[in-house]
């Protein structure tokens, strides 16, 4: 029977992309807007996904006991609503939607330019109210003009198309572009913010909010720009110090302002709101059919993806998740899993160190993504608590367990792990073969090959004769049929991988333990099939 997850939605979406999930039938969802602090705290431990826009805010407190919940999805770009610290802590994924909402968002911030260089909104409001004085309000021409823009991602880039198409000047600053020039060297990268500011006819904001951005835009940063500029924010309220704002527009040390977020939404009593050289507009930056419909469609697609494939895409809280991953990626990720619930077996003394190899130039970037996913698996069974691939290095690092990953570009892709248990470190590793099958190619020193999954019987014993016949008559005893078999020998010590139909029956397994020698040690293994539903 296929698994069946349950989605809280949480603000009002398109129903278009409500009508995704309501179209496989493994999704339930709940429409619950409008909901308290306690009432989602009290509801989100019940769901497997829960889907936000702007509107819920996901507090610490709400996320106190996560319960089943795996992956919050905001329809949109901003995650300043979800308390990421807390998600993290609650091993609970949090993803956004970049894309959906990039060419609404730089289109409105290039509107507000334009409405402030050609003053259309007091033109409006004079002819509106009876007059005609059109020699009050003179504009300016954007062709010429520098325009800075500070942070240059999805939405820099678009408004610099734009700005490029009505001939301006562009310049942008954004700490993490490495390059001189970007856009076909026709947008020229600043490092110093200052000088942006300086240079600038026009400066308009599209930098994500963290610590290090916040009141980005002060009463410092003010004072180095143009009297003649002008400052557009359709970002985030909080990237400008407000009143410092306000106080240089009202001494005319700056020329004008347009004005899409605030810092507190209603901006009841923002020094911003009301002043006449300020047009604002009421966060509308994504308010367009197209983006509203996009938004959602990429938020549920993306909480699909996460339940029903495994695929994680705009991970806003793991920093080390690639971009894009591809299925032959997915695959390794696969792989990784399986060789740390292989290697759980062997750690009943607990775990102290992991290694996690990774050879091939494909593999350099997955590296400690492949090791959240194999420390989830090998610690899986140890753990209490809500545990997964956002906060298993937390919860690693916690229990004092030490964790590297090492990349060896040269070389076909494999994936070796080293866990120290108790002093003794056993390892396996593994590769992939035709059509991403997962095989295991050493375990413990010893060369094999099998596909590891289903039930598994691993066994350590003197390399005699006999060794092989006494397992075997164990099995058939017990009516335990052997589906595949592996075997290596170094020196006088040997090992034996048997693949089953069905689990070890519990007295089999003690019997074999108790033939001491040529038995030195035997372990049980469950791995999920490969493909899926086969044995």
């Amino acid at each position: 029977m296929a698994e069946t997850f349950r989605v809280l939605i949480a603000d009002k979406l398109a129903d278009e992309g409500l009508a995704l999930l309501r179209a496989d039938e493994r999704f339930q969802i709940d429409i619950k807007t409008g909901q308290s602090e306690a009432a989602l705290a009290e509801l989100v431990g019940r769901y497997d996904a829960l889907i936000v826009r702007s509107g819920a805010k996901i507090t610490a407190a709400i996320l106190q006991n996560p319960g089943k919940l795996r992956v919050i999805s905001r329809a949109g770009v901003g995650v300043d609503n979800i308390d990421l610290p807390a998600a993290t802590r609650a091993g609970v994924l949090v993803i956004n939607t970049p894309d959906a909402n990039t060419l609404s968002t730089a289109e409105h911030a290039f509107a507000m330019m334009l409405a402030l260089a050609r003053r259309i909104v007091p033109a409006h409001q004079h002819l509106a109210s009876g007059g005609w004085e059109r020699g009050r309000f003179n504009g300016l021409q954007l062709a010429g003009k520098t325009l800075g823009i500070v942070g240059f991602g999805r939405i820099g880039r678009a408004v610099a198309a734009r700005a490029l198409a009505f001939e301006m000047s562009v310049i942008a600053f954004d700490p993490l572009m490495a390059e001189p020039t970007a856009l076909g060297g026709r947008v020229r990268i600043v490092r110093d913010l200052r000088d942006v500011l300086r240079q600038s006819d026009f400066v308009t904001l599209h930098a994500a909010l963290t610590p290090q951005t916040r009141a980005l835009i002060d009463a410092a940063a003010l004072a180095v720009m143009k009297p003649t500029a002008t400052l557009v924010n359709c970002a985030r309220g909080e990237l400008v110090d407000e009143a410092a704002l306000a106080e240089a527009l009202k001494s005319s040390r700056l020329a004008g302002a347009a004005i899409d977020v605030f810092s507190a939404e209603p901006p009841l009593g923002n020094p911003l709101v009301g002043l006449p050289n300020v047009i604002h507009t009421p966060h509308l930056g994504a308010s367009t059919n197209e983006a509203q419909l996009a938004v959602t469609i990429d938020a549920v697609n993306s909480v699909i993806e996460v339940l029903r494939d495994g695929v994680v895409r705009n991970a806003v809280n793991v920093v080390d998740l690639p971009h894009d991953l591809t299925p032959t990626d997915l695959a390794h990720v696969d792989l990784a899993e399986r060789i740390g619930r292989l290697l759980a077996a062997f750690c009943e003394q607990g775990v102290q160190r992991v290694r996690v190899v990774v050879a091939g130039e494909s593999l350099a970037r997955l590296g400690t993504w492949l090791g959240r996913h194999v420390l989830l698996r090998l610690l899986h069974d140890y753990l209490a608590g809500p545990v997964s691939v956002v906060n298993i290095l937390e919860v690693a690092a916690q229990r004092s367990i030490r964790f590297d990953t090492t990349a060896i570009p040269e070389g076909p892709a494999s994936v070796r792990v080293e866990v120290e248990s108790g002093g003794v470190t056993h390892s396996a590793g593994g590769v992939l073969i035709a059509a991403g099958e997962p095989r295991l190619r050493s375990l413990n020193g010893h060369a094999l090959d099998m596909t590891p999954r289903g039930h598994m019987v691993v066994v350590q014993n003197d390399d005699r004769p006999g060794a092989i016949g006494l397992v075997a008559t164990q099995f058939g005893d017990a009516e335990v049929n052997i589906a595949d078999l592996a075997v290596s020998r170094q020196e006088r010590d040997a090992m034996m991988l048997f693949k089953i139909d069905g689990a070890l029956p519990r007295d089999v397994l003690e019997r074999l333990r108790t033939h001491r020698p040529p038995i030195r040690a035997v372990y049980d293994v469950e791995l999920p099939d490969w493909p899926a539903g086969q044995g």
